[in-house]
């Protein structure tokens, strides 16, 4: 059974393989069918946006679409960047680094003690044409370091420190990191999801 994986991003594509690794799946990404499409993530939250592009994907793709949002979630600034993370300070911040400077640069009078936050993720899980979907979500909680450290991952991670290991995401091994990480969590709950449609599929085949 093929998996599309709705999303450009490089960073998360290596992770959802990592991720959904051993399952009966062959993980298809636009590039590997030359699709060219951008979704526009217009919803309110994080469930809004990763069901806009997990249908879209999966109507332009013609397959069984995973997608997701993730966002940043800062207390000291009342949850945001959050939805718009990826999106934060544009159209100025253009890149990772820039967006994680911003933050920093917003959060520099922030003592350690209220620079907690959250790791959100969401994952959708659709078909072609269907309006019933799967959902699954998973968060990690840590606090905002001062500077970036650490080259194992994208976005904020190298940013967002776990206290129990006084680490950045972006510092830990990938097999630490994709069992504690939002993603990881929300992707352990959907790869039973998709292991269920698996059989299921498997078993109409036979039939």
């Amino acid at each position: 059974m093929k998996l599309f994986v709705g999303t450009g991003n490089p960073g998360k594509v290596r992770e959802f393989r990592e991720l959904l690794d051993g399952l009966p799946v062959e993980l298809v990404t636009p590039r590997d069918i030359n699709l060219d499409i951008e979704v526009e993530e217009t919803g309110d939250t994080l469930e809004e946006n990763a069901l806009i592009k997990a249908q879209a994907y999966a109507n332009a793709g013609g397959l069984l679409t995973l997608a997701d949002d993730s966002g940043l979630f800062v207390e000291a600034l009342g949850g945001a960047p959050g939805v718009i993370s990826a999106r934060y300070g544009a159209p100025d911040a253009r890149t990772d680094e820039d967006r994680v400077n911003l933050l920093l640069r917003n959060l520099a009078d922030v003592p350690e003690v209220e620079r907690n936050a959250a790791f959100r993720c969401v994952i959708v899980i659709a078909e072609p044409g269907v309006d019933t979907v799967h959902m699954a979500k998973g968060e990690l909680r840590g606090i905002i370091g001062k500077s970036p450290r650490g080259t194992n991952g994208f976005g904020y991670d190298p940013i967002f420190v776990v206290p129990e290991y006084g680490k950045t995401v972006a510092e830990l091994d990938s097999d630490t990191k994709n069992a504690l990480s939002h993603r990881g969590r929300a992707a352990r709950a959907a790869r039973e999801i998709i292991a269920d449609m698996s059989a299921t599929a498997e078993g109409n085949t036979r039939a």
